[in-house]
């Protein structure tokens, strides 16, 4: 976002003042780079079937061991090894594919 600033000071500003604003903004867009680079580079990352773990889900089609769960308004196909029956909540312990393994 820096780095717009500079180019629109660049076009609006008159000489020098126009060179001087954007010779004052590039390091702070690198440093912004680079503060922006640290915070995410360390992140978990937030998609997939492996952020359902340990979340709860209601049983929707009955689990002897396979059926169907809805997790976050998402239908999910689940294998429950103990059985679980229609409306019962469920914990997300595992994943096999796209299938999760629910006690």
């Amino acid at each position: 976002m820096l780095i717009l600033l500079g180019i629109a000071l660049l076009i609006v500003l008159a000489s020098p003042w126009n060179l001087i604003a954007f010779v004052v903004i590039v390091p702070l867009w690198f440093l912004e780079l680079f503060a922006w680079n640290r915070t995410v580079k360390h992140r978990r990352p937030a998609a997939g079937a492996d952020t359902l773990i340990d979340r709860d889900a209601v049983v929707i089609a009955p689990c002897y061991p396979r059926g169907h769960v809805r997790l976050d308004g998402e239908i999910w196909d689940a294998r429950c090894d103990g059985g679980a029956n229609v409306g019962e909540s469920v914990r997300v312990v595992g994943r096999d594919g796209l299938t999760l393994i629910v006690v």
